[in-house]
């Protein structure tokens, strides 16, 4: 009987890479253990993600930037600040974040896909995720769909950031299939920056992403196999210390991330000032 497709998301195959402990503790374990408090970050990229999805939902003469105020306190996670004053702030640092963003967008602009689901499969693969923005471009050689992915985070990014992101890769890769025309061009759009980091993938570095996908999706498989059979769960699924283990869901089930210093919720925030 053939083996069967290993069913992943980008943020699944992440998680066993980062730390195959991480990925047990969500993937493996039942029950799994409770997650630590939510991460202020985390709700500030869902407002933000929301708020433009929903700009993008708007009939084309309503998609300016005066409608975003209430485009983004309608959709506001509240969750992971320190007090109302930070969150505040917060707030209205998003929203300039969106204004200025979208000032650079023509509202004419049809997008294939917003938050839209792409699927495919391989040999190893039953992959599915769920792409911020898929454009509709004319390429040198017809239409094309580009990769957009959102960013809230503090780094700024560059050309390697795209490049070495296998997320964009596999909805490159998957949104080829569903569309039916070339996806080469991933972006990275930061927003508190205003950069765009891109890079122009190929045919052979699309199928070196899925390949490096397979590879581990062969490894979560076996180590699932393996703890099934009755090996140890913490052989199999072991740590990968690092600087990750301070803002880890489950540092405090974690010995070795234990030993990391312990962030507040609202620790990645604390620097944004209006």
């Amino acid at each position: 009987m053939p083996e069967r497709l290993f069913v992943c998301t980008p943020s699944k195959l992440g998680a066993f890479e980062d730390c195959p402990r991480r990925y047990r503790y969500s993937y493996v374990d039942r029950p799994s253990p409770p997650k630590g408090p939510p991460w202020a970050h985390n709700s500030l990229g869902a407002s933000v993600h929301t708020a433009l999805k929903n700009w993008y939902a708007q009939p084309v003469d309503r998609r300016e930037p005066e409608a975003l105020p209430g485009l983004l306190k309608a959709t506001w996670v509240r969750e992971g600040y320190r007090d109302v004053d930070q969150e505040r702030v917060t707030y209205r640092v998003a929203l300039r974040w969106l204004e200025t963003y979208v000032r650079g967008l023509d509202p004419l602009d049809e997008p294939l896909g917003v938050e839209r689901v792409v699927a495919t499969k391989t040999a190893v693969l039953a992959f599915n995720g769920r792409a911020d923005r898929i454009d509709a471009r004319q390429g040198p050689d017809g239409p094309e769909a580009v990769i957009v992915d959102y960013k809230t985070g503090r780094s700024g990014l560059d050309a390697d950031d795209a490049r070495g992101s296998q997320a964009l890769a596999l909805y490159a890769y998957a949104a080829q299939r569903v569309f039916r025309r070339p996806s080469y061009r991933v972006e990275l759009h930061h927003l508190p920056t205003g950069t765009v980091a891109t890079h122009e993938h190929t045919e052979e570095s699309l199928a070196r992403k899925v390949s490096r996908a397979e590879d581990t999706a062969r490894d979560i498989m076996a180590a699932e196999r393996a703890v099934a059979a009755g090996a140890d769960p913490d052989a199999e699924f072991p740590t990968n210390p690092g600087a990750l283990c301070s803002w880890c869901d489950f540092r405090r089930f974690c010995p070795a991330g234990q030993e990391a210093p312990a962030k507040d919720p609202w620790e990645s925030v604390n620097h944004l000032t209006v």
